[in-house]
């Protein structure tokens, strides 16, 4: 943590518990939770910064987040006293970049209209993505490499007795590298076909198919410019979760897509009249 952070969480719990000693003397205006020298802090403002946490209807995060917001006004105040923070470059490009934000924003709101997603689309793929798996599932590691040399050094190690964990957040260039090159229960019919792969490479589902529980690739796996390192940790029956319970994330799933759509469409018409030089 910076001596910046540091600084502002410890002023913000010592002004927590000061303010708990303090009775509220008058009432305050309908929808103002705090008055800070003169300047009101609103219950909307409260509202959207305990939104931002993810935590609802805690009381005690609620309480938190108010002494905070109380304590960055002191703090505002304070530096507003000082006219050099105003005329800094720092503090000038910075009220520029939020200005830009706030404007886009709202500008993307009004101008990028995603189709709504329907029960029913929401339904056909979960139908599709049920009619798409497999009697069995497998729990497998991937370790993702960008040149044939490092594959092969990879399963030197293997043989050698390396772990697979370790190798892959060592060695691996996808994102899951950090979890050891674990990916999710997958299930795909056998044999494997293209586009029926959860999203997987062709090459890298055939290979997972392929293993039995605890093995590992003998040789790198070649899917386009990567090559693939493979273990299955396990296999068990494919369990097929109910609409209900799946429903949320797979209309989260279409929405954002949607989204995507949406978005290309608008900087695909941007761009037919824009001069971009690169």
């Amino acid at each position: 943590m910076n001596t910046s952070i540091r600084r502002f969480a410890l002023t913000t719990l010592a002004l927590a518990a000061v303010a708990t000693s303090y009775a509220r003397a008058d009432a305050l205006p309908q929808g103002v939770v705090a008055i800070v020298n003169g300047t009101q802090i609103t219950q909307g403002q409260l509202d959207r910064a305990v939104a931002q946490t993810g935590v609802v209807g805690n009381p005690n995060v609620v309480q938190a987040i108010k002494q905070q917001l109380i304590a960055r006004e002191l703090f505002r105040q304070q530096a507003a006293k000082v006219p050099a923070y105003d005329k800094s470059p720092a503090v000038k490009q910075a009220v520029q970049e939020a200005h830009d934000a706030a404007i886009t924003q709202a500008w993307l709101k009004d101008n990028i209209k995603p189709a709504p997603v329907t029960d029913d689309q929401v339904k056909a793929r979960y139908d599709a993505i049920v009619s798409s798996l497999g009697d069995k599932e497998y729990k497998a590691r991937v370790i993702q490499l960008g040149d044939d040399v490092t594959a092969a050094q990879v399963i030197t190690q293997l043989k050698q007795g390396g772990d697979f964990a370790k190798l892959a957040q060592q060695y691996s260039t996808a994102p899951n590298k950090a979890r050891g090159g674990e990916i999710d229960w997958v299930s795909f019919k056998v044999p494997v076909e293209e586009g029926k792969t959860q999203n997987l490479p062709l090459p890298v589902a055939r290979e997972i198919a392929a293993l039995a529980p605890g093995a590992a690739s003998a040789a790198p796996v070649e899917a386009g410019s990567q090559r693939y390192v493979v273990k299955v940790d396990a296999v068990r029956p494919t369990q097929v979760p109910s609409y209900d319970a799946v429903k949320p994330a797979i209309k989260q799933a279409l929405e954002t897509a949607e989204l995507e759509r949406a978005t290309v469409t608008v900087v695909g018409g941007l761009l037919k009249n824009a001069k971009v030089v690169q």
